[in-house]
């Protein structure tokens, strides 16, 4: 099927602009507010490798949705590049037609400088790197395999030496846990020219145990950064992006706050996700998704393909987030974010 690049709407109105895709539901960390050991353990059984799309597959549904309207790609975990020669797939994603960005996002573990620049010359076009405390014992307690921070700064700067800057940092706030560390992240990233974003905890899945209380709300986190390092409001970059950006008075850079939680964007999402097996979903939060790797190895036509695309993306009416705003029920079971992408 020739590119056609239609843009699709929702129900609600929303386009299809972003679509991210879990190339793993594997992780060398068990973070507690995404796969604490307590329910990831030895005996966790993930997927199996012929279980998993194919870096070919994944190419063909993206190729379809990019046909669809979407602009940019981001590739998700579990960890990433515990996917073995991933840049050949970045490479590959970076031709389609129509992509305007194609980011991954990482622990930092295993991004080496051989394995940032490999992926830079491959095509890919930012980076995203989760960091949640600056102590070690924060972080260890946090990761739960004692990976020291110092590994994951040493990741920041290979991407920076590759190419891939600014990076962004990514720390998820858990009260009682890291907010402790917010203002040591602020200074430590004040004036390096990366953007620091603050992510509300989140109620992701089924097995981290998240409670409300420990939500620290995005107004505190910005309220405590104005404080000692002032800031003021940026407008974002593009309609439905999920952070609220702020910029330094003094000149130090910009941060970004995604508050999910406190302050739901729903109105504005325009992300599909495209979990490690071939699974289509239409929300984080979403409770199941759509088989697009049956499809795939079924020998479904492209046209088959695209007109299923059509189908899920029309009717989609998901705004989680806001229904438990509005304390309204919601579905309390869902899809681990591990295995869906964040």
């Amino acid at each position: 099927m020739a590119a056609q690049f239609m843009t699709l709407t929702d129900s609600l109105g929303r386009s299809l602009r972003d679509l991210r895709i879990s190339v793993t539901d594997r992780c060398n960390f068990r973070c507690t507010y995404c796969m604490p050991k307590s329910a990831f353990g030895p005996g966790y059984r993930f997927l199996r490798q012929d279980k998993l799309l194919t870096f070919e597959e994944v190419v063909r549904i993206a190729r379809l949705f990019v046909a669809h309207g979407v602009k940019k790609i981001r590739l998700t975990g579990g960890e990433p590049l515990v996917r073995p020669k991933l840049e050949a797939l970045v490479a590959s994603l970076c031709t389609l037609p129509g992509l305007d960005d194609l980011s991954l996002t990482t622990n930092g573990s295993l991004l080496t400088r051989e394995k940032a620049q490999a992926l830079k010359r491959a095509g890919l076009t930012r980076i995203t790197i989760s960091l949640d405390a600056l102590d070690d014992a924060t972080f260890m307690s946090i990761n739960e395999v004692d990976f020291p921070v110092s590994r994951v700064l040493s990741a920041i700067e290979n991407a920076t030496e590759a190419g891939l800057a600014p990076v962004k940092i990514n720390m998820v706030v858990k009260r009682g846990c890291n907010d402790h560390s917010i203002l040591p992240m602020a200074h430590f990233f004040h004036g390096t020219g990366h953007i620091l974003r603050f992510i509300e905890y989140m109620d992701v899945g089924a097995s981290n145990g998240w409670r409300h209380d420990e939500v620290m709300p995005a107004a505190q986190v910005a309220s405590m950064i104005n404080a000692e390092l002032p800031l003021e409001p940026v407008d974002p970059n593009y309609r439905g992006e999920v952070a609220k950006r702020w910029r330094y008075v003094d000149g130090g850079g910009e941060i970004g706050i995604i508050a999910s939680v406190t302050q739901p964007f729903c109105g504005g999402c325009t992300r599909a996700r495209l979990s490690a097996d071939g699974l289509l979903y239409t929300c984080l939060f979403a409770t199941q998704g759509h088989d697009f790797r049956s499809l795939l190895r079924e020998g479904a036509s492209d046209d088959h393909i695209a007109q299923l695309i059509r189908s899920i993306w029309t009717r989609r009416a998901n705004r989680y987030s806001e229904l438990r705003t509005m304390q309204t029920t919601v579905p309390m079971r869902k899809i681990e974010m591990s295995y869906i992408g964040g």
